[in-house]
């Protein structure tokens, strides 16, 4: 359980929210909801224990189990399985089970050596029973393969997954602890169409505490059975006892409400003001005027002001740089981690203006293989030909080209060195950093911000190819709008990974590349189908 009392959070000179109370309780299944940067994240940090309120206080009871958005925890040498069953303490535990058993028929061993070892076998099998046994470990397994990990993966260490896969581990991990209470920070992300589902089913069935902040909306809608609101202008959170369509219903009635109440208050107060000034040019009258008057100002004070609409980033790719007719080529790339190969053979042609979407199965290779033509890994074999004027810009969705140390400023002034500051900031303003914002180390940013800084920096770049690889995670749907928007209407070419049909079908592709197999392919309306499995 977990329980607020007068918490405030602020972060340098901004006020995200006061006087906030309230509890989390068996049962409770929340949508923490709000614009992007109204502070979602930053609750989530302090309910977590991870950031340090303001004012006020968090108590939590029983064990709690978190998922921040950008989650690369645990050691990169640790086996996946075992980091999975690290949750319970399992792993430990069967660690030293095989290393008991192997001791038992170790001939090279003494007799006391492998008698002890007898002796400890007993003792730890029952420590292993009393966490769920055997039984444990298969479920552990059954749910990793729910969230696309599937056994292969599961004895390779942490350092060989890609960024969503490391992502989709901690989720299995904090789901297979059996925590009393849970934070989700946009859990769907990175997950494909059977694990959504999979992921919305067992949600539905927890018993305990749940915080989810989503962007995928059937998700809220089934799960949820409270509303959070976080209201950035007025920097409070409005609590809804009730499910997703319930509580817009609500707020569209209280908007309704309030704007009917606030123009009636007006139309009396125009009244009341109007009788007051006929009446002041009189001496006897003067004090009734300033009654009058008085009462006018009761009324406006008395009424909710309309809240104000939430501002949404503004983004349009300026015209790419002049480049040759194919800025970007691949010839023979192949990756591998170890022993595991990710793909081979891979040859692939940009040319200018062109579209093209990678799709594949989570694992397939798709983030590496644009990791690759960003020039950020390189290729086992082959190489890239850069073709006359190529500029890239690269989207990474783990947020990798933001440099968490440096301030949103620096971030983007380091993206074009002849860019004035005056035309940065003014840029910034546009993707809604202003004022002191700027000046924030890029680290302590939301996921949300962190997309919208990515974004801003692209822009200011004048690619003419666009690598993006997720790039409407962690957005609401106005600012997902404004990216589609932005897709559409960008003459340069672009590349995309994306599990949102809503993206590919703006692009518009031309082409499709089929990993981990390199088949390429024009696109048609048949792939469409693979997006979201893909």
């Amino acid at each position: 359980m977990i329980t607020v009392h007068d918490l405030a959070i602020r972060v340098g000179a901004r006020l995200l929210m006061s006087d906030v109370s309230f509890q989390v309780t068996d049962g409770d299944r929340i949508g923490l909801v709000g614009r992007n940067g109204a502070g979602k994240t930053t609750l989530t940090k302090v309910l977590s224990g991870t950031l340090a309120p303001t004012e006020g206080s968090v108590e939590v009871s029983g064990e709690l189990g978190y998922l921040p958005q950008d989650s690369q925890t645990g050691d990169p040498d640790e086996l996946v399985l075992a980091r999975i069953l690290s949750a319970r303490g399992l792993d430990d535990v069967l660690n030293r089970l095989r290393r008991a058993e192997e001791e038992m028929g170790d001939m090279s061993l003494s007799e006391a050596k492998r008698e002890k070892a007898m002796n400890r076998y007993p003792t730890l099998e029952a420590e292993l029973d009393s966490r769920g046994g055997y039984a444990a470990e298969a479920e552990a397994k059954r749910m990793a393969a729910n969230l696309g990990l599937p056994n292969r993966l599961l004895e390779q260490t942490l350092g060989t997954l890609s960024g969503g896969q490391r992502r989709r581990v901690e989720l299995a991990r904090i789901l297979f602890s059996q925590a009393t209470t849970m934070i989700l920070d946009e859990p769907t992300n990175h997950l494909d169409a059977d694990s959504v589902v999979w992921l919305r089913e067992y949600l539905l069935t927890y018993r305990g505490g749940l915080i989810v902040i989503s962007h995928d909306v059937q998700l809220v809608e089934q799960v949820v059975n409270k509303v959070f609101y976080l209201d950035a202008n007025r920097a409070e959170i409005d609590i809804y006892n009730m499910g997703w369509k319930q509580y817009q219903r609500q707020r569209e009635d209280d908007e309704k409400r309030r704007r009917r109440e606030r123009q009636n208050a007006q139309k009396k107060a125009t009244q009341l003001t109007a009788q007051a000034d006929k009446m002041r040019a009189k001496a006897t009258k003067a004090v009734a005027a300033q009654n009058m008057l008085r009462r006018a100002e009761r009324l406006l004070e008395g009424t909710e002001e309309d809240r104000q609409s939430d501002r949404v980033a503004s983004l349009r790719f300026p015209k790419p740089a002049a480049c040759g007719k194919t800025p970007l080529m691949a010839e023979d790339l192949s990756k591998s981690y170890g022993s595991l190969e990710i793909f081979t053979g891979v040859d692939l042609a940009i040319d200018r203006g062109s579209k093209v979407v990678i799709l594949g199965l989570n694992g397939a290779g798709k983030t590496t293989l644009l990791r690759i033509l960003a020039g950020v890994d390189a290729p086992d074999t082959g190489g890239l030909l850069p073709g006359h004027g190529l500029r890239v810009g690269y989207y990474a969705q783990e947020h990798e080209t933001i440099d968490g140390d440096r301030t949103v400023l620096e971030n983007m002034m380091s993206a074009s060195l002849e860019l004035p500051e005056v035309e940065a900031r003014k840029i910034l303003g546009s993707f809604l950093f202003s004022g002191d914002d700027v000046h924030k180390p890029a680290g302590v940013l939301s996921g949300g911000e962190k997309t919208r800084l990515a974004l801003a920096t692209l822009v200011v770049s004048s690619a003419n190819v666009l690598l993006l690889d997720e790039p409407t995670n962690n957005l609401d749907p106005a600012s997902r709008q404004e990216i589609l928007g932005a897709l559409a209407a960008f003459e340069g070419a672009v590349v995309l990974v994306s599990h949102d049909p809503g993206a590919v079908e703006a692009l518009s592709p031309e082409r499709v590349l089929m990993m981990p197999d390199a088949v390429e392919d024009l696109w048609n309306a048949s792939y469409q189908e693979l997006v979201e499995l893909a």
